[in-house]
């Protein structure tokens, strides 16, 4: 029903590899002067068996950030859906039931969520940054009335 076709893509040292995949606990708080550069790094597993349940799980790379490309319905209860690895670039099609096509779509909606919540954690950091430097001029006296 589906095909799944591996091509290996040579990608960073499998140092890098390995400091990428050591994502920090999801569900955490941190406050922004803590955040470091391998919470947004993408998370990584090491052994998977492949199930058509798990389409967010590359066959190729194991990451888990397959999206889908294209979806459209086939008929009543299946879909076919063209999918993509971002990590490792594999793409791959298929015809999957209703249940496996919304389970897939809980998982994205729960990606995004945590997209959404990185990106304020990312967005709060700038915004004290910018402001500890308006502070840091103003107290230095760089900044005056008539810069406004």
């Amino acid at each position: 029903m589906s095909e799944w076709h591996c091509l290996k893509v040579v990608g960073p040292s499998a140092d890098i590899a390995e400091e990428m995949a050591e994502r920090q606990t999801a569900g955490q708080d941190h406050d922004a002067s803590e955040l470091v550069a391998s919470s947004f790094a993408p998370a990584r597993r090491t052994s998977v068996q492949r199930d058509n349940a798990d389409l967010h799980i590359c066959p190729c790379c194991d990451s888990d950030l397959v999206y889908p490309v294209d979806w459209a319905p086939v008929d009543g209860r299946r879909w076919h859906v063209d999918l993509r690895c971002p990590d490792c670039e594999w793409r791959g099609r298929g015809i999957f039931g209703q249940e496996v096509v919304d389970h897939f779509d809980e998982i994205l909606d729960a990606g995004t969520s945590r997209l959404l919540h990185d990106l304020k954690l990312l967005t709060r950091a700038n915004m004290q940054e910018q402001v500890d430097r308006f502070v840091a001029a103003l107290s230095a006296g760089d900044i005056l009335p008539e810069d406004f």
